[in-house]
């Protein structure tokens, strides 16, 4: 009982729309003006037959069952009613007006009980959908090991709550160590690749003291990975692995072909990009050896960015993409969260209210960092290069 009742609450509230509201308005009105008409026209004609149309207008605005089968029944007496004033019409008139009305309200509330029973439905799975992102994306604390981090999950899909993008924040004995990642693909499929990379990568980022051997592990752990039917190419993840030992060292990244990240510092947003190409996790043995790993410096005013490219992909209503570093650097916010918080509400605005992927975004800085205003940038396009030492 606790459960329905927890679903019950879950399901959305029915929200007509300013339009919607004015036409449904406009046919009781319409219905009004009938019943008026019919009563002064006199007894040699009826126009009880349109009231068949007031139990369809209740079940717009309801879940209720009882809402449209009361209004039909208050509809069926007023035809009984009319049929009594308009003695002259033919009693075959009154009755198939009568009995149509009984149609469409037994009809109208089959649909009331069959659309709450989807919604339910819904909600039920919804639920579950929450309950499998908490699994699989567990929330990531607001600080970690001298970092402040922020991460925001935005599904393509307005119903969706889990995709292929995925991310994870670990405290481990060599420090803390970041993931984020796009699987390529979608569905449940891709849900299923990102449950096992992130399983593999809690595991290995604690036993492994190399971030390139977390790497390998999770390479191998994917190309390992039995290929179905209903895959015709290749199953891979793009991936950037992080290792912040403290404060005294730099930080260490791998970049399994994904986007490059962004460092915003002092109003100026650079490019971390790899020294040299590396495939994505599941492809490195076509190329061989393994994968790199660079020094990150991340000082104590400077904001590190990881993000999936249903980000840098968004597209406008020109099919332009989006700014994201010129935008960045325009964003003032030096707390994570709030930074996260606009960039996605730019982004979704710049995309005209919806993106067409999945998109995921990580934000890191330190505990110690001295954040002030952005400014803006001191160059036109907005971003430079930046090489790894």
């Amino acid at each position: 009982m606790a459960e329905q009742a927890a679903v019950r609450r879950r399901l959305p509230p029915l929200l007509l729309t300013r339009r919607s509201r004015w036409l449904v308005t406009c046919a009781y009105v319409l219905i009004a003006v009938v019943v008026v008409a019919d009563l002064v026209t006199g007894p040699h004609s009826t126009f009880s037959p349109l009231l068949a149309a007031v139990p369809v207008l209740a079940a717009t605005s309801t879940r209720k069952a009882w809402v449209p089968l009361l209004s039909g029944v208050v509809a069926v007496v007023v035809v009984g009613i009319l049929a009594l004033l308009n003695n002259d019409v033919p009693t075959v008139v009154h009755v198939t007006a009568a009995v149509t009305v009984l149609a469409v309200t037994f009809t109208s509330t089959a649909t009331v009980v069959l659309v709450t029973a989807r919604e339910r439905e819904l909600a039920t799975v919804r639920t579950v959908a929450e309950a499998a992102q908490q699994a699989l994306l567990r929330p990531v604390p607001p600080h970690v090991g001298g970092l402040r981090v922020a991460v925001r999950y935005m599904a393509a899909a307005a119903e969706a709550k889990i995709g292929g993008d995925l991310y994870e924040v670990v405290q481990t004995p060599f420090g803390v160590r970041v993931f984020l990642g796009d699987v390529r693909g979608n569905g449940l499929a891709a849900v299923n690749t990102a449950a096992d990379v992130l399983g593999v990568f809690r595991d290995a980022a604690l036993s492994e003291p190399d971030l390139a051997d977390v790497a390998g592990r999770l390479d191998a752990a994917l190309a390992r990975r039995p290929q179905t039917r209903d895959q015709a190419t290749a199953e891979f993840v793009t991936a950037v692995l992080l290792t912040f030992p403290d404060e005294r060292r730099p930080a260490e990244i791998v970049n399994c072909g994904h986007p490059p990240p962004l460092i915003r510092r002092e109003g100026r947003v650079t490019e971390v990009r790899p020294p040299a190409y590396c495939p994505p996790l599941a492809l490195l043995g076509m190329v061989g050896g393994r994968y790199p790993v660079s020094p990150l410096r991340l000082d104590d005013d400077g904001m590190l960015l990881l993000y999936t490219d249903g980000v840098s992909e968004a597209r406008d209503e020109q099919g332009r993409f989006y700014p994201l570093a010129p935008r960045l650097a325009l964003m003032p916010e030096s707390d994570p969260d709030a930074l996260l918080e606009r960039l996605l509400r730019d982004v979704t605005q710049y995309a005209g209210g919806g993106l067409g992927d999945d998109a995921a975004v990580l934000a890191v800085c330190r505990e110690t960092a001295r954040h002030a205003p952005s400014i803006l940038p001191r160059h036109v396009p907005g971003h430079r290069t930046h090489d790894q030492d």
